[in-house]
């Protein structure tokens, strides 16, 4: 004869009362619909510049060459040493970008991103910058990226990490292609505020409940735009601005020295405009195009 205890043991239905008795309850944090968070991407949220990322992998599958890439990401490190952005610059960047997705299929674009992505770029998420956003996931809160780096290339990212969705610029279609043209301008510095902001009204946001994370002074103007701005892996002038008004500041870097060449990062139109017009100013010279 079995013993009671026994039975118990063996018994399913009473194995289950037993596991929902003892199980424990977490508590979550409410949803707040009125809140979110924008991180910009490049040596925010990724290492280095997402659109030399993205070169790299073209190099890989031969659509960009080995020298093509060497001379972006030397265009890269002469932009942060001049430490200035222009007109000339940004336009160049423009053409050369625009010239690359001319006539292409955008799911053929968007399929290419999400190949670069997984080959190249996804292990060099900043885990800590992740754990951030994903914080604010947890409360509810929506997680945008907001970066001058295309949109195809910026949704990739943001779909890869669970985040809600992304700001970036934008290219023109029709018809299910690139025309060659923006729609806008390069969504970079006051614009990255204004998407904030549009969004904001869109989505029923209270910019005072949303936060920011920005590894640049050249995103002053988002950052400035809501109640919790942050400062991720900050370049010297926005860990200053970040002392002064006393917002945090979190650095995922292994030590304080940044090698240009290793980790080509050209903060917001720079990575754009910086690296390509550059690198394709001297391609172009190398050529004899000029």
């Amino acid at each position: 004869m079995r013993h009671f205890w026994q039975r118990q043991a063996t018994d399913p239905v009473n194995a289950g009362k037993v596991a929902a008795e003892a199980a424990e309850t977490v508590s979550w944090p409410a949803p707040d619909p009125t809140a979110a968070a924008f991180f910009d991407v490049d040596n925010t949220m990724i290492r280095g510049a997402s659109i030399y990322h993205f070169a790299r992998g073209l190099a890989k599958r031969k659509l960009f060459t080995t020298r093509d890439l060497a001379m972006f990401a030397w265009g890269q490190a002469a932009f942060r040493l001049r430490g200035a952005e222009n007109a000339d610059h940004i336009g160049s960047a423009k053409e050369a970008a625009l010239s690359f997705v001319a006539g292409m299929a955008v799911d053929d674009l968007v399929h290419l991103c999400e190949e670069i992505y997984d080959d190249v770029m996804a292990d060099r998420i900043w885990q800590g910058t992740r754990t951030l956003a994903l914080a604010h996931l947890d409360a509810g809160q929506q997680v945008w990226l907001v970066t001058a780096t295309p949109v195809e290339i910026a949704r990739v990212i943001a779909n890869r990490l669970g985040l809600t969705g992304a700001l970036g610029t934008v290219a023109e279609t029709v018809d299910g292609h690139y025309t060659g043209r923006l729609v806008g301008s390069l969504l970079h510095g006051p614009a990255k505020a204004e998407a904030v902001r549009a969004l904001a009204l869109k989505e029923g946001l209270e910019l005072a409940n949303c936060s920011a994370y920005s590894d640049s002074h050249n995103d002053l103007p988002m950052l400035t735009a809501v109640g919790h701005p942050h400062a991720v892996n900050p370049d010297g002038e926005l860990r200053d601005r970040a002392r002064a008004s006393d917002w945090p500041v979190h650095d995922f870097r292994t030590g304080r020295k940044v090698t240009l060449i290793a980790l080509p990062a050209a903060a917001g139109a720079g990575a754009l405009a910086g690296g390509v017009a550059a690198g394709i100013a001297l391609r172009r010279h190398y050529r004899g195009t000029a």
